[in-house]
């Protein structure tokens, strides 16, 4: 936690407005957590780091692609890791929004299909951060708090509605299955190159975790 309020100290934001402005961020119509420059920013990281890798991207490329100057970057995000990982989660920002499609099987469905369309296009700049995250806990603690514990709240919430609806019952929710779907995605495109298909989704969905989910509850049927 120490790692992640520097972090912040470095953003120039206060700890209880970036821990607002975070959670708001996943919600559908989603606030981010930048301003509209610092977005313009991290969108031509992104560009850049689809052009040519994380290893050739350079800050001073970034600031003269967005006429920016590279003190501005340093002020923002000191580190070129910290830039790369802040453009990363600013691009899956606009993707990690609640399928709500009405039913369980086709809100796991739809949030599958987003994860790996993707991770199809970000599959290098993934890569690169698992490798920058390994080497930092401040990093580290910035991907857990800013990434992964977003995504955990999303998949609660798909799972809450299940619940409410009747389509499943609360202890059937484990700690196991918040990672199995967007875990075992990623896996295979980023570690594997074994791009996921829509096989891929429904195989996981209708033979893992939907059976997980209604174990003791026969409720859920194909659409």
């Amino acid at each position: 936690m120490a790692a992640a309020q520097t972090y912040r100290y470095r953003s120039h934001m206060s700890a209880s407005s970036l821990e607002a402005r975070v959670v708001r961020s996943a919600d559908v119509d989603a606030e981010s957590p930048w301003s509209p420059r610092e977005s313009e920013l991290l969108a031509v990281t992104l560009e850049l780091l689809q052009e040519h890798g994380y290893d050739r991207l350079t800050l001073e490329a970034v600031a003269t692609t967005a006429r920016a100057s590279k003190a501005t970057l340093y002020r923002r995000w000191p580190t070129k890791a910290e830039l790369v990982l802040a453009a990363f989660v600013e691009g899956t920002r606009h993707v990690a929004v609640d399928p709500d499609t009405g039913t369980l099987r086709g809100d796991l469905l739809k949030l599958g299909e987003s994860i790996c369309d993707h991770v199809s296009i970000h599959a290098l700049t993934i890569r690169a951060v698992l490798v920058e995250t390994s080497r930092s806990t401040e990093l580290d603690a910035m991907m857990q708090e800013q990434f992964l514990d977003q995504r955990k709240a999303l998949m609660s919430r798909l799972l809450t509605r299940a619940v409410g609806r009747g389509e499943i019952e609360t202890s059937a929710i484990t700690e196991d299955l918040w990672d199995v779907l967007p875990g075992y995605l990623i896996y295979r495109a980023v570690l594997t190159g074994r791009a996921p298909s829509r096989d891929t989704i429904r195989d996981l969905v209708d033979n893992l975790l939907i059976p997980s989910l209604t174990r003791h509850n026969s409720g859920i049927t194909k659409a």
